[in-house]
C-alpha cells in the first residue's frame, strides 16, 4: 500500500501533473482520496504479482517506491494498465517517468528575474486553435524563461472584412496595431513594468516590422518562430545553421535597395521591375533558403548583426535625406527583427514591401521612420 508519505514525494517530484500528458490533476493526492479527485498514483511495476507488468519477486518490493510510481489521469491509467498494456512495457514507463521529473526540475529551478511578459500577435489571436495561442506558445518558453504570473498580452487583427490585400488595409491596420501597442504594452514599458518581453507574432511581413519598430531596441525580448516541422515555437535542437551572403554595391544610385532572401529567392530584376535599373541593391540572403530555414536563435541573433552593420553602412554609402526600399522574403521572427534593429535617430527611413503570391510583384505597403 502507498503511504501518504510517499505520495506527497511523488506529487512534488510531477508537479501535480499527469506523467502522460502533462494536465494538472485537480485534487490532494496526500488525502489518499484518488477517484474523487481525477488522479491516481499508477505502479509501473504493479502491486501484486498478476497484475500489470507484475512480477513475483518484485512487486512487493516496489509497491511503496518513489521509483516505481507515476502521477496518472483516469484515462491514461486505463490505458497502460488496461488499453494499451502491451504497448507500455516496463521501460517505456521508466523513461516517461524520467523525462517528466527531469522536466519538472527544470522548471521549479527557474530563479524570477527568469519572469517574461508574453506578447502574442497575429490574427485571429483570441481563438485557441491559432498558432499564437497562449497554450501554444508558452511551452516554447522553458527553460530558459517563463511567463510573468502565467498571463499574457494579445494583440489582434479582427473585427475587418479588409484583409492584407486592399489598400485600406494599409490605412487603417498601422493604425490599429499602433494604437493596440500602446494600450496594451507601451504604457507598462515605459511605466517600467515589464523588464522583459518574449515575442509570438504571425500576421503580414511589413506589420511584423512595424511591431519591432514599436518595440524598439532597448527593451531586452526574445523573439521567437513558428517552425512547420516539427510544428511550434520552440527552437530546434538539431545541428544545420544559416549561411548567410552579404551583398554591396561598389557605387551609389538614384535609389536604395535592401534585399532580404531568407525564406525564398528574390530576383534582382524583381526589384528593378518596382524601382528602375538605377538602383544600389543590398542584400543578405541565405545560400540555402526556405520556409523552415530559421530554426536556431543563434541564426536570429547573427541576422541581427549583420543588419545593424548593413544598416549603417548604407547610411555611409548614401548620406542622408534617403529611405531605403525593403524587399522581404524573410520568416516571421526576421520580420520582427528589422523593426527592431533599426536606430530611428540614425538609420535612414524604411519603406517596407510586399507580395501576396509566389512569384508576384512587389507593392510598397508602409513606411517606418
Amino acid at each position: 500500500m502507498v503511504s501518504p508519505k510517499t505520495r506527497a514525494v511523488l506529487w512534488a517530484r510531477g508537479a501535480g501533473r499527469c506523467y502522460y500528458c502533462n494536465t494538472n490533476l485537480i485534487g490532494d493526492f496526500i488525502s489518499g482520496n484518488e477517484n474523487a479527485n481525477f488522479g491516481f498514483v499508477a505502479h509501473i511495476v504493479a502491486r501484486t504479482p498478476n497484475g500489470p507488468r507484475g512480477d513475483e519477486v518484485r512487486s512487493p518490493q516496489l509497491d511503496d517506491k518513489t521509483s516505481n510510481l507515476m502521477l496518472m489521469c483516469h484515462q491514461h491509467h486505463k490505458l497502460i494498465d488496461v488499453d494499451e498494456l502491451a504497448n507500455y512495457p516496463e521501460q517505456r514507463l521508466l523513461d516517461m517517468k524520467t523525462e517528466h521529473e527531469e522536466r519538472v526540475a527544470i522548471v521549479t529551478g527557474i530563479t524570477p528575474d527568469r519572469a517574461s511578459h508574453v506578447l502574442r500577435y497575429g490574427a485571429k489571436i483570441g481563438n485557441y486553435d491559432s498558432p499564437v495561442a497562449f497554450p501554444r506558445v508558452r511551452v516554447a518558453m522553458l527553460p530558459k524563461r517563463f511567463p510573468y504570473q502565467n498571463l499574457s498580452t494579445g494583440i489582434q487583427i479582427s473585427g475587418s472584412v479588409l484583409t492584407d490585400g486592399d489598400e485600406m488595409f494599409w490605412i487603417t491596420e498601422p493604425k490599429n496595431l499602433e494604437r493596440q501597442f500602446q494600450q496594451s504594452v507601451g504604457e507598462l514599458i515605459a511605466s517600467g513594468e515589464i523588464t522583459h518581453l518574449s515575442i509570438f507574432a504571425l500576421g503580414p511581413i511589413p506589420l511584423l516590422v512595424q511591431l519591432g519598430a514599436l518595440l524598439g531596441d532597448i527593451m531586452p525580448a526574445d523573439v521567437y518562430q513558428l517552425c512547420r516541422e516539427p510544428a511550434g515555437w520552440r527552437w530546434a535542437e538539431d545541428r544545420g545553421h544559416i549561411e548567410f551572403e552579404v551583398v554591396r554595391p561598389i557605387t551609389t544610385a538614384k535609389n536604395i535597395a535592401l534585399k532580404l532572401g531568407i525564406s525564398a529567392t528574390i530576383n534582382d530584376d524583381r526589384i528593378n521591375s518596382v524601382l528602375g535599373t538605377d538602383t544600389a541593391i543590398w542584400a543578405i540572403n541565405a545560400k540555402n533558403p526556405g520556409n523552415d530555414v530559421m530554426r536556431h536563435e543563434d541564426d536570429l541573433v547573427f541576422f541581427r548583426r549583420l543588419l545593424r552593420t548593413l544598416n549603417n553602412d548604407i547610411k555611409v554609402l548614401h548620406g542622408q535625406g534617403h529611405t531605403v526600399h525593403v524587399f522581404p522574403a524573410v520568416p516571421v521572427s526576421v520580420a520582427v527583427e528589422i523593426g527592431r534593429v533599426r536606430m530611428p535617430k540614425a538609420d535612414l527611413p524604411l519603406l517596407i514591401y510586399d507580395q501576396m503570391t509566389a512569384g508576384a510583384s512587389f507593392a510598397p505597403r508602409l513606411t517606418i521612420s
